[in-house]
C-alpha cells in the first residue's frame, strides 16, 4: 500500500496532494480542498437576479419619481428620472416666488401653428399655465424684450426641438436667442421632435449635451403629462 508522503513533504497544496502516491488516489479532493471542477455555473449569482422588467440599456424599467403622486398613472424610466429630478429640484426652490407660470415654451417660429401649439394645448388641457409666444406677445410689443420677461416669470423652461428649430439656431434667429438664455439656467428640459439628438449636437453642442425627452420614445401626450407632473406643487 503507498504510504503518504504528508509528514516530510507537506500537502499544503493541490498540487503537492497530486504528487503523494497515497493521496493522488483519493480524486480530485483533499482536506476539504475541491478543485475547479466541481464548479457550477449555475449555482453562480452577481450579486442577485436581475430586476424584473429591466432592459439591457437601463432606461426601459420602470421608476416612480419622488414628486409623482400615489395612484398617478404616468409611467416613467430611469432615464427620465435622472433627467427630471434636477429640474424638480429648482421648481421647488422657486416655488415661493409668486406670479410665475410653470412652464416657458421655447419653439421655431415655423412650429407655432403645428406642434408647438399641439404641446402647450395638452399642457394647459392639465392645468399647467404655459408662457407662449402666440397668446403672450401681443402685436406691436418687441418681441425680444417681451421673451425676457417670460423666461424670468416662468418656473422652467422646454425647448422644442424640431427641424425648424435647428434651422433656426443655424441663422440665430429669435429661437437662438431664448436657447442662450435658457442654457444659462438649471431649468431646461429639451423636447426632441421630428429630429434626432445626434442633429441636435451638431447644431449646439451645449444644448444637445442636457439630458431630455423624445417623442420617439414617447408619445406627446405623454411627455405633456410628466411636464405636468414636474410643475405641480
Amino acid at each position: 500500500m503507498a504510504r503518504c508522503t504528508a509528514p516530510s513533504n507537506g500537502h499544503r497544496t493541490a498540487s503537492g496532494a497530486a504528487a503523494c502516491p497515497a493521496c493522488s488516489s483519493r480524486g480530485r479532493s483533499y482536506g476539504g480542498y475541491s478543485s475547479p471542477s466541481s464548479y457550477s455555473p449555475s449555482s453562480y449569482s452577481s450579486g442577485g437576479s436581475r430586476p424584473s422588467g429591466s432592459g439591457s440599456s437601463g432606461g426601459s424599467s420602470s421608476a416612480r419619481p419622488r414628486w409623482s403622486k400615489a395612484g398617478s398613472s404616468v409611467a416613467y424610466n430611469p432615464t427620465d428620472v435622472r433627467t427630471l429630478t434636477p429640474v424638480r429640484a429648482n421648481v421647488e426652490r422657486r416655488a415661493s416666488k409668486p406670479d410665475l407660470r410653470d412652464i416657458f415654451l421655447c419653439h421655431a417660429w415655423d412650429d407655432r401653428k403645428g406642434v408647438a401649439k399641439e404641446l402647450h394645448d395638452l399642457l394647459e388641457s392639465l392645468g399647467v399655465s404655459v408662457w407662449f409666444s402666440e397668446k403672450d406677445v401681443l402685436l406691436g410689443s418687441n418681441l425680444l424684450r417681451e421673451i425676457d420677461k417670460g423666461l424670468v416669470k416662468s418656473r422652467i423652461g422646454i425647448v422644442l426641438v424640431t427641424p425648424s428649430f435647428l434651422n433656426r439656431i443655424a441663422g440665430e434667429g429669435v429661437a437662438d436667442k431664448e436657447l442662450s438664455a435658457l442654457l444659462a439656467t438649471d431649468l431646461l428640459v429639451p423636447i426632441v421632435h421630428d429630429t434626432t439628438y445626434d442633429d441636435l449636437r451638431d447644431a449646439s453642442p451645449l444644448l444637445g449635451s442636457r439630458s431630455g425627452l423624445d417623442t420617439a420614445e414617447d408619445p406627446i401626450k405623454n411627455i405633456a403629462a410628466k411636464l405636468a407632473e414636474l410643475v405641480a406643487l
